[in-house]
């Protein structure tokens, strides 16, 4: 198995980590009064998903305040395309479509979207996977603390994660809201109107309606964010899953914590800008991972209480 050697100044207090494979610090201090030290890293490439997954599992049930915090990648696997993949999102419409001030200022815009949501749009039928069922059953148990997602699609709500701890920074496609009123109207509702209207209006005040999702340059609701920056400062494990970390504010989320003492972990399937913050970094998709890791904590807590 090839190793590499590399040094290494780091003042965190972790002496085993794991980031593409198993990542053994040796420890030398320089310094013990300041507490920084100089590791040596050997790094080992490894293949074995189950050992790095069981180092997730015990740091989840060792942890008290866990936040999962969730990206496009969690739901790709239910169908739903991601934005900058290949055949994603961006590759067959205009990001220009998706801000909100093209949105608000072009009736054309606005067509082309709910033509796109009426043919299918982008969560037509998709279900709950295996992630999003794992993730609930950290909850059930009593492992997890919220969910952060970026996502719109509500499968976490549908797994069975409690609407209460899951904190969708960037809106719902379950809901439409309307821009002049506020008023909120379910989705189900609005499409069946597309088949008189184009372009359907508030029933109201006939204002604009629009997806309730935060469109590129729109705010993201204050109190969700509030919410999630507070969990994301107030936990000691942070779990980023499916995600790349390069949509702001929501990739501030990981920094606080990490800035506030917790430990971090990324199960994504390509890298993210803070990957050398992680003890955990697994590179696999989210369907495959988070089974093994919470029948891990299962066993781990069962082994506990027997």
């Amino acid at each position: 198995m090839p190793v590499k050697e590399f040094m290494q100044q780091s003042t965190w207090g972790e002496f085993t980590a794991i980031q593409f494979g198993i990542l053994t610090f040796v420890p030398q201090p320089t310094s013990i009064d300041s507490r920084i030290f100089e590791y040596w890293w050997l790094v080992m490439e490894t293949n074995d998903l189950d050992y790095l997954c069981d180092r997730v599992a015990a740091l989840i049930a060792g942890a008290n305040r866990v936040v999962v915090f969730t990206g496009a990648g969690v739901s790709t696997e239910s169908g739903i395309p991601d934005f900058r993949s290949p055949g994603g999102i961006w590759s067959r419409f205009d990001p220009d479509d998706f801000t909100i001030d093209k949105f608000m200022r072009s009736s054309e815009t606005r067509k082309l979207q709910w033509q796109m949501l009426r043919e299918g749009g982008l969560l037509k039928d998709a279900e709950p996977n295996a992630a999003h069922y794992a993730i609930a059953e950290l909850e059930k148990l009593g492992k997890l603390t919220c969910v952060i997602t970026q996502n719109i699609d509500n499968l976490h709500q549908r797994a069975g994660n409690s609407a209460d701890r899951v904190f969708e920074l960037h809106g719902n496609m379950q809901w439409v809201r309307c821009m002049g009123c506020g008023n909120r109207f379910p989705m189900d509702d609005i499409l069946r109107r597309l088949d008189r209207e184009e372009v359907p209006d508030c029933p109201f005040c006939h204002g604009i309606l629009k997806p309730d999702a935060v469109f590129f340059g729109e705010a993201l609701p204050q109190e969700t964010l509030n919410n999630a920056i507070h969990h994301s400062r107030n936990c000691d494990l942070f779990i980023v899953i499916g995600s790349t970390l390069v949509v702001y504010p929501a990739a501030y989320m990981p920094m606080y914590a990490v800035e506030a003492g917790a430990k971090l972990v990324i199960i994504n399937l390509m890298p993210t800008p803070m990957d050398s913050r992680a003890v955990v970094v697994i590179c696999s998709k989210a369907g495959e991972a988070m089974p093994k890791i919470t029948e891990g904590v299962r066993k781990r807590l069962e082994s506990r209480s027997g």
